[in-house]
């Protein structure tokens, strides 16, 4: 018996895949179609498939060509494939031709010519494209400019500055810049709004009132009556209202919090999450460094997201700590808080003036999860027990730090009503807040400063240890 085999993603089953299928179970008696998984896809750069595994693996068995499917999940895979499944020939189309030669001292191999015709690209390319406008500072609009040249279905037509412009003049050339937010509204279909949060709840109103779909960088606002009402006006209008949690979006991250919650460590008794940065406040200084986004709003969180997505939202009290800038009480320079729950304890710091190592440690009864610094953006971590010989690594590629699997989720939301993302409404309603309680003074203690000047030490309204 000759046996074939082919591989591919078989994304929107069409016409020129069955084509392929069929030319390819020509070449002998029995054709094993290897689909590649998600994961590999992402690893290959192709992020913005439409259809999830099972999907394409039913649609490939739905043709009737295929008398064995097997999964694609690592480079090099083929090889093994040919060899432990005693395959004959090795076929893909032309468009690989040459890619595959190495595979001649396995088996034959043959390069079938495409049918002419649509592609899947050209058919996710065909859906109507969302046009985004991006509001935010230089360095944010050239990182969304970037990372969507990843992205099939999107394109960044306007640009609003927020603070000082960019430098790089060519990269915004071909972009609409406004300075009326209303008329930029206009011209767009979604909005990515990065400003100071001070400001999203007026724009994001606006956005969805203008029937824009909003990704906005947490936190929604600095209120939790006004969370509430963006969601209610987003739901009536049926928009897209999602954070970009860019984290939330890396492999990596998902796979440890996902494996966290399957026991391995057995129960999570603490999450210890850690997210400082010093570069901005040492090139600017304390007194400039405060109109630009404090610790809590910056880094609160994201610091607070694995906190709340393993130990839940229904903490029984908290215990706020921090060392505020003498030029601006609101402006903290290091916060720490501590969530108690029921059988558990979380732990969070976060500074903008201070620096310390921005690791994640997730402590069970069995062992524990360690994530190095920078966790945010970790595309490694390891599983850790009292007998090191059963620790376990784990390593995952990270490409545009999430950004660019972000956009593909955001775009899955609006077009096809899907969104792959496991932070619910609970976790940026609590996380928000814990935001408005350390603008109100809840739960808090003020570190005082050194440098504490009378003046100074007259504003601090909470108590200070």
């Amino acid at each position: 018996m000759k046996k074939v085999i082919t591989y591919g993603t078989f994304d929107l089953l069409h016409y020129g895949h069955i084509k392929l299928l069929e030319r390819a179970k020509e070449l002998g008696d029995y054709l094993v179609v290897g689909v590649t998984s998600d994961d590999f896809d992402k690893r290959r750069g192709k992020i913005n498939v439409q259809q999830s595994l099972s999907e394409r693996i039913k649609s490939v068995k739905e043709t009737g060509l295929a008398d064995e499917i097997i999964i694609e999940e690592y480079e090099g895979q083929k090889i093994d494939d040919i060899i432990n499944l005693g395959i004959d020939v090795f076929t893909v189309g032309s468009d690989w031709k040459g890619k595959f030669d190495y595979l001649n001292e396995y088996c034959d191999v043959i390069y079938l010519d495409r049918t002419k015709g649509i592609s899947s690209t050209e058919l996710r390319n065909s859906k109507k494209s969302v046009k985004m406008g991006v509001v935010g500072d230089a360095n944010i609009i050239k990182k969304y400019i970037d990372e969507i040249n990843y992205v099939n279905g999107i394109d960044i037509t306007s640009v609003i500055y927020d603070g000082e412009q960019i430098n790089e003049k060519s990269l915004v050339e071909n972009l609409e810049l406004y300075d009326d937010y209303f008329k930029f509204l206009d011209s767009v279909d979604a909005v990515y709004i990065g400003t100071n949060p001070n400001a999203h709840y007026n724009l994001i109103k606006a956005a969805l009132y203008s029937k824009k779909n909003v990704l906005y960088e947490p936190p929604l606002s600095l209120s939790v009556d006004e969370c509430n009402e963006l969601y209610d006006i987003a739901k009536e209008n049926n928009l897209v209202l999602m954070e970009a949690m860019k984290t939330n979006y890396s492999q990596s991250y998902r796979r440890l919090i996902l494996l966290a919650k399957s026991g391995v460590i057995g129960d999570i008794i603490s999450v210890d999450s850690t997210c400082t940065s010093l570069s901005q406040f040492e090139k600017l200084g304390e007194e400039k460094m405060v109109k630009k986004q404090n610790s809590m709003c910056a880094w609160g969180p994201v610091a607070m997201l694995p906190v709340f997505q393993l130990l839940g939202t229904d903490y029984k009290s908290k215990n706020i700590v921090s060392l505020k800038s003498e030029y601006d009480n609101n402006f903290d320079l290091f916060t720490s808080i501590d969530f108690i729950f029921d059988k558990a304890v979380g732990r969070i710091k976060i500074a903008k003036g201070v620096k310390s190592e921005g690791d994640l440690i997730i402590s069970g009864t069995k062992g524990y999860i360690y994530v190095p610094s920078p966790w945010w953006k970790t595309d490694y971590f390891e599983v850790r027990y009292e007998d090191s010989q059963k620790n376990k690594r784990y390593f995952y590629q990270l490409d545009g730090e999430g950004i660019r699997y972000e956009l593909v989720n955001f775009y899955k939301a609006i077009t096809i009503k899907y969104l792959n993302n496991f932070k619910d409404k609970n976790v940026s309603l609590a996380t928000a807040e814990v935001i408005e309680d350390y603008y109100n003074k809840e739960d808090i203690f003020e570190l005082k400063s050194r440098g504490d000047s009378d003046e100074s030490k007259k504003r601090v309204k909470s108590k200070t240890i």
